[in-house]
């Protein structure tokens, strides 16, 4: 690999299979430089000499780990990102650099649900209120920072149980539409074990009006995994969990057609694609 230079989405991937972070060795999230994708960008070569590179996307830090000799920028892309070039900036030994890398495009389905509860589409002017309050509040979670040197970004799936609504789809509620899918939904009755998908700290619990009963975590340098709609919350904002650990059990609060898990990944500030942290063989279809 060439230091400081944009390298393909598929070369990276098959050339950056493990963090060589001392001490641990951890799996790199499959690269796709699509909206709502991750960006894999090589920053140089690590040396003694220097510590870790910093980098930012816009205003918001990035996750930089090692790999196969070289620091890597681990960079999530909004859904709204448009496709073209764009830039990333980085810090290296008190020297600016910037890096272009380019964005794909990428065309999601549709996907059309039908709630009895209307409510939860035409919002009152008391619940919208309500929802707009915790929107800004979970707007700033997902802009949480942390540092820590043992990020794992190598999840389990939190749940056992059919992947069905995936990342990214083009909702339509009741014939209106309304945002994109920011997350993976794994179909499971209600009071299936939920799992944390890899070692953190719980960043925060509530229970929202989308959302429902929710547990935030906080994985360190900006990977954040996020457990919708439980119908039990059983961990506590601050605790430490390790991965696998339960942390709750799946319901259908808030809104919901029906029983499920609502698994939401956030990087450096953005809802990504979940299975992109999951090996193939560590998934549940």
């Amino acid at each position: 690999m060439i230091c400081f230079a944009w390298i393909t989405s598929r070369r990276l991937a098959a050339a950056l299979l493990f963090l060589a972070l001392p001490g641990i060795a951890l799996a790199l999230p499959r690269a796709s430089s699509v909206p709502g994708g991750i960006a894999l960008i090589t920053l140089g070569v690590v040396s003694g000499s220097t510590g870790p590179p910093r980098a930012w996307f816009g205003e918001q830090r990035v996750l930089v780990t090692s790999a196969d000799g070289h620091w890597v920028a681990v960079l999530g892309l909004a859904l709204d990102l448009p496709p073209g070039r764009h830039q990333l900036r980085v810090n290296v030994g008190g020297e600016e650099k910037i890096l272009p890398f380019v964005v794909s495009a990428k065309n999601y389905p549709e996907q059309r649900i039908t709630l009895k509860d209307s409510s939860k589409v035409n919002l009152s002017p008391a619940d919208e209120a309500r929802a707009v309050s915790e929107i800004a509040v979970i707007q700033e979670l997902k802009r949480h920072w942390r540092d820590v040197d043992d990020t794992d970004s190598n999840f389990l799936q939190p749940a056992e149980g059919r992947l069905a609504s995936r990342f990214g789809l083009r909702r339509i509620f009741n014939g209106e539409p309304r945002s994109p899918h920011s997350g993976l939904d794994v179909a499971v009755p209600r009071g299936t074990p939920i799992k944390a998908s890899a070692q953190g700290r719980v960043l925060a619990v509530d229970d929202y009006f989308f959302n429902g009963n929710t547990v935030f975590i906080d994985h360190g340098n900006g990977l954040i995994s996020m457990y919708c709609h439980l119908d039990r919350i059983d961990v506590q904002a601050g605790d430490s969990v390790a991965q696998g650990q339960h942390i709750g059990r799946s319901g259908m609060t808030g809104r919901a057609s029906g029983p499920h898990l609502h698994w939401s990944v956030v990087l450096n500030g953005v809802m990504v694609d979940p299975e992109l942290f999951i090996a193939a063989s560590r998934r549940v279809r």
